[in-house]
């Protein structure tokens, strides 16, 4: 919140030919030629190119450990760049987590390109920040660092965290500085939840408190930080709001001129129903310097409860009418997302406007039945958002289809820079655990 893989067949009998090797015992040299192992199965799954083997037990393997290449007799010869896991899925670590959220730097000067992951786990019932790094694009990952906060604590609870790269200076910080936030506090007695701040200038080895972004007055929940930065150079963090009675659950957004002091939350979509329940915000900026975001509405039942939608702003703090619940994303023949959408951007080949990735927990058809393909494609559109949503095979298939809080929730999503592969990480329940899985695939 695992069944072993068949042994591998036996080694191939080595071959004798008589005649021959009494040939070569004839002229003094002595050749014997000894069995090699045979194929595991012969069936390999195609295009894929992964670290270590995806097996039920959940097992992670270092990348030596698996990935060790025989040394070429000629050493001019440099050795094969390393592969992206490709379409299937890989391990991204050892053990239980949840909630990924992938980065590439972009404005670390010399380490730009690196991958970075972040993820919530539960070692020894205590709530961690744990981040996972890749240097090769995603072919292999290690641990880069992790964050324990007491407030996180002897079970006092973490959830939805969010993981960010500063375009720019804000405040005291520079360019290229790591964010992470989360919500904090919901498994506490009588709680009053928080949304924290914390900041990494040696590419997530170690973290510093920042700021608190909002603390809740009662019980009600703040939970899933996003962060962007609107047109005035604001920092910006979106959340989801349980703490006004007049709402069930809303989107807010706060914003900061130095990451620290905050202002007064505003409503972005606050649905007039009570019942209501617009969540987990994505931001991304599009060219053209205007702002999309995805979230879900869940409401108490009904075909399109927790249907993922979308709405846009002009500078990324102004998005209209809050009660204006915005727009749902669909394929030409009416297909849609439920559940935990996230979003990304990447450029396109003689496209200004790029095009947008879209993957929520589970997928439908327009007649409310679950589609056969759901957990196993991702969308994209080139058109900003507008108009029909195109299906293509995800880079992670999720097995599980029992929808819950591990199982394609809130996966992740990251283009390559030049927009020509897209990799994913995503969570499924393997043997009672969640576990946390990394694919890419080529365009």
């Amino acid at each position: 919140m695992l069944g072993r893989l068949p042994f591998p067949p036996g080694l191939r009998r080595p071959v004798v030919i008589l005649p021959l090797l009494l040939a070569l015992l004839a002229a003094g040299v002595l050749f014997i030629t000894l069995g090699t192992n045979g194929p595991s199965d012969g069936k390999k799954d195609q295009g894929a190119s992964q670290r270590h083997k995806d097996n039920d037990e959940g097992a992670s393997q270092r990348p030596e450990d698996k990935d060790k290449r025989s040394k070429d007799k000629d050493k001019g010869k440099d050795k094969p760049a390393p592969k992206l896991p490709g379409p299937g899925r890989a391990l991204l670590q050892k053990g239980s987590a949840m909630y990924p959220r992938a980065i590439r730097l972009e404005h670390n000067g010399r380490d730009n390109g690196r991958v970075l992951v972040s993820t919530v786990t539960h070692p020894g019932g205590d709530a961690l920040g744990d981040f996972q790094e890749s240097t090769d694009d995603g072919a292999r990952f290690h641990r880069a660092g992790t964050l324990a906060d007491p407030k996180a604590a002897k079970g006092r609870g973490l959830c939805c965290a969010t993981l960010y790269e500063l375009p720019q200076r804000i405040g005291d910080m520079p360019a290229g500085t790591l964010l992470w936030a989360a919500s904090f506090g919901q498994d506490e007695k009588d709680r009053r939840m928080s949304v924290r701040v914390f900041k990494s200038t040696d590419l997530a080895r170690s973290w510093s408190y920042v700021s608190t972004v909002a603390t809740a007055s009662g019980t009600g929940g703040l939970w899933e930080p996003e962060f962007s930065v609107d047109a005035d150079g604001n920092l910006v963090c979106h959340y989801s709001d349980e703490t006004d009675p007049a709402h069930s659950q809303k989107l807010v957004a706060a914003r900061s001129e130095d990451g620290v002091s905050w202002s007064r939350p505003r409503d972005t979509v606050a649905g007039t129903p009570h019942a209501d329940r617009p969540g987990m915000s994505v931001v991304r900026r599009l060219p053209g310097g205007s702002y999309l975001m995805t979230y879900e509405i869940c409401a108490p039942a009904g075909q399109f409860d927790c249907v993922t939608h979308y709405r846009t702003s002009s500078d990324g703090w102004n998005w209209g009418d809050p009660t204006h619940l915005g727009f749902r994303p669909e394929t030409a023949d009416g297909e849609y997302f439920k559940h935990a959408p996230t979003l990304a951007w990447a450029p396109e080949k003689g496209n200004p406007q790029g095009k947008l990735f879209l993957v929520g927990q589970a997928m439908y058809r327009a007649d409310g039945s679950r589609a056969p393909d759901s957990g196993r494609v991702i969308w994209t559109n080139s058109k900003g958002g507008q108009g029909p949503w195109r299906k293509i095979p995800a880079p992670v298939s999720v097995k599980t289809t029992k929808l819950g809080p591990c199982p394609n929730y809130s996966s992740s999503l990251l283009p390559s820079s030049d927009g020509s592969q897209v990799l994913e990480v995503a969570t499924d329940t393997v043997g009672g655990q969640c576990m946390p899985y990394v694919g890419a695939r080529v365009l």
